[in-house]
């Protein structure tokens, strides 16, 4: 499978590591009222460049908060957060939308796709904030597609796909400016069971493509498909354990049977 290239990094910030998130000391706390909430007690984790990480933990364990902190959508209350080797904490909001634009794609549960709008055009979007010319953008959206396998789908308007299709142009969408991490968070969530693991041969493809992956997800056997899992539990990280003998996606689709049977 083709990939798409990855971009430069910054001039480095902290010592030099082939981590290409790294937090230490992480503590985010939430004000409710009188009622202070500690949703990450001093959690520290490396992820390095190419590595495919499934997040997991129950509900109110900190996994959500810990994606929102490496999304860039919040920060911490205290300790540091480095991507790409680049103190993120110091960044400003405008300066965190930017980074979020450029070196982060998102992938969500819910597809959060333009229903009057072509898949083509739902991928090229996140062009039109990245200061991309319309010809380069419409390249971009083109490769992005194929690379997850609708090219000739492109013309094609969400209700007239599949949930699964939907998510694959949610993925695109997600490449199309060329991001540092993909985060998917629970992209499997509203899937049944052999569309599920048709996206996550998506993400295995991508990341043996070189492409750093960081999924959450609550379903064990979709997280064996990645080569590292993290469990979180009270805000801390309970287990941290590298996975055995995984599966690959496309060796597991051979044995499922198809939505017709």
């Amino acid at each position: 499978m083709a990939t798409i290239s990855q971009p430069d990094t910054h001039p480095a910030q902290a010592p030099a590591t082939n981590a290409i998130i790294r937090v230490a000391d992480a503590h985010k706390y939430y004000e409710l009222g009188e009622t202070r909430v500690h949703a990450l007690r001093g959690v520290n984790v490396e992820i390095h460049r190419g590595e495919f990480v499934a997040i997991m933990g129950a509900s109110g364990s900190g996994k959500s908060t810990f994606m929102n902190i490496v999304g860039c959508l919040d920060t911490l209350s205290s300790g540091e957060y480095f991507l790409e080797e680049i103190d993120v904490q110091r960044f400003s909001k405008k300066d965190l939308a930017s980074i979020r634009n450029k070196k982060i794609g998102f992938v969500f549960q819910g597809f959060n796709l333009l229903s009057r709008t072509t898949a083509l055009e739902n991928v090229e979007l996140p062009t039109l904030y990245a200061h991309i010319t319309h010809a380069e953008g419409q390249r971009r959206a083109h490769e992005a597609l194929e690379l997850v396998g609708l090219g000739e789908r492109k013309l094609h308007y969400p209700s007239q796909l599949s949930g699964g299709q939907q998510q694959r142009v949610a993925i695109a969408r997600a490449l199309v400016n060329r991001p540092a991490i993909l985060l998917a968070d629970e992209p499997t969530g509203n899937l049944d069971s052999r569309t599920s693991v048709e996206i996550m041969d998506v993400f295995q493809n991508l990341n043996l493509g070189g492409l750093t992956v960081v999924l959450v997800t609550h379903e064990p056997d979709i997280s064996q498909f990645a080569t590292r899992t993290i469990e979180f539990r009270d805000g801390r990280i309970r287990h941290d354990t590298p996975v055995k003998n995984r599966p690959l996606a496309s060796e597991v689709l051979k044995n499922l049977p198809t939505l017709e049977d």
